[in-house]
């Protein structure tokens, strides 16, 4: 039997609502590389404008580093469904799923080389040919090898960071006047150059890194949905509250260290690899709680449809926002406060709602979310509203 992807029918709309907040999220977040050399200051200290100062705070305590995971648990629970599905109807799943990490991989690298550096699908299809391997693992033995794979060279890293001298005041000047000469200054040639250099120093190595970073919360991904948690949110919403409700106090309380003592480099890594996942596991908690709600489901169904779309969602995302910043566009790098990147974050979230919905009520895809599926199927599947069921979302 031929694999084909999950049709519409019978389609999880929670997920949908997740991922699109997991987007809004991390181009908030991502928004900080957009517009400022972000890689090569300490944040902590070069923000003095009170404005700018509370704006970091606000943004370094609930959205960065607690966006991202709820983006690759998502990805890990899709991957899950999709591997279920393959069993039930005795379909292959390896090499198709295979195929569909080869095409994400060749979709990170054009990202990462011709829009940014930032790029995270590389990594996700790296990744996911691992999950390929181990998503037949039952949850009784992923659990406690995620929770390994993540607890021990992160608690390791913190020991060694504790014991180094603090960067306090951090500034690679020579760095900062590079990005702004190449992003805010340069032609497209020379921005390709700079962004090459970057991707090899920190998109290459933030892949090797999310072996212990992304990989255990995708594995973790997997198990809840083994554990059919959001299909069951309903059922479970009791369990659920009382783990949301100790995860947001929790993550909130440990992402605000750095506000209530001193942002050491100790600190800070704390506050991003437990703070920010433990925060994204409150989140995630809301969301499952308020997607038990009728009428929360149709509020942000328009959410939905961003997140039925992130493929195209992600990496229109990079181009509108390096087309705003970079010299080949308008030009703005290093030009504007926190406040108004955050801002335009948001008003082109906006406009991808707006989008996402003209979009989907004619086509039943995303045209990223279309080559991806059309290169992993190798047929030609209907796009219009009237083969519903025919067309099937191929995102994780």
């Amino acid at each position: 039997m031929k694999s084909s992807p999950v049709t519409l029918s019978k389609r999880v709309e929670t997920l949908d609502i997740m991922r699109g907040f997991a987007l809004l999220g991390i181009f908030i977040a991502n928004m900080l590389h957009f517009h400022s050399p972000y890689l090569y200051y300490d944040a902590f200290t070069w923000f003095t404008a009170p404005g700018e100062i509370q704006t970091f705070k606000w943004i370094d305590i609930f959205v960065e580093a607690s966006f991202y995971p709820i983006f690759a648990m998502l990805f890990g629970y899709g991957l899950n469904m999709q591997y279920e599905k393959a069993v039930a109807n005795r379909s292959p799943f390896a090499s198709v799923a295979s195929k569909r990490m080869a095409i994400l991989l060749v979709f990170g690298l054009l990202h990462a080389l011709f829009i940014w550096y930032g790029d995270v699908l590389f990594t996700y299809a790296v990744m996911g040919f691992i999950i390929i391997a181990l998503v037949r693992m039952s949850a009784k033995w992923l659990v406690p090898l995620a929770a390994v794979l993540y607890i021990v060279p992160t608690t390791l890293l913190y020991l060694v960071t504790k014991m180094l001298p603090n960067m306090d005041d951090y500034a690679n000047i020579q760095q900062i006047e590079l990005s702004v000469s190449a992003y805010a200054m340069g032609t497209y040639g020379e921005i390709f150059k700079f962004r090459l250099f970057e991707w090899l120093i920190y998109g290459l190595s933030s892949t090797f890194m999310g072996i212990f970073i992304v990989l255990p919360i995708i594995m973790m991904g997997v198990v809840l949905s083994k554990w059919k948690v959001i299909e069951r949110a309903k059922e479970l919403r009791v369990r659920i509250a009382v783990v949301t409700i100790i995860t947001l106090g929790l993550g909130i309380w440990i992402k605000s260290l750095p506000y209530i003592g001193k942002p050491t480099t100790d600190v800070v890594l704390l506050q991003d690899m437990y703070g920010g996942v433990i925060l994204a596991a409150g989140y995630v908690g809301i969301i499952m709680l308020l997607c038990t709600a009728p009428v929360f489901r149709a509020v942000f169904k328009p959410i939905g449809k961003v997140g039925r779309m992130s493929l195209t969602t992600y990496i229109t995302q990079s181009i509108v926002a390096t087309t705003i910043f970079y010299a080949y566009g308008f030009g703005l790098y290093g030009k504007v406060d926190l406040a108004t990147g955050t801002w335009i974050a948001i008003g082109v979230f906006a406009l991808q709602v707006i989008f996402a919905e003209l979009w989907l009520s004619k086509f039943q895809m995303g045209p990223l979310e279309w080559l991806w599926r059309k290169g992993t199927y190798g047929k030609k599947f209907g796009r219009t509203l009237e083969n519903k069921e025919e067309n099937a979302k191929d995102l994780s």
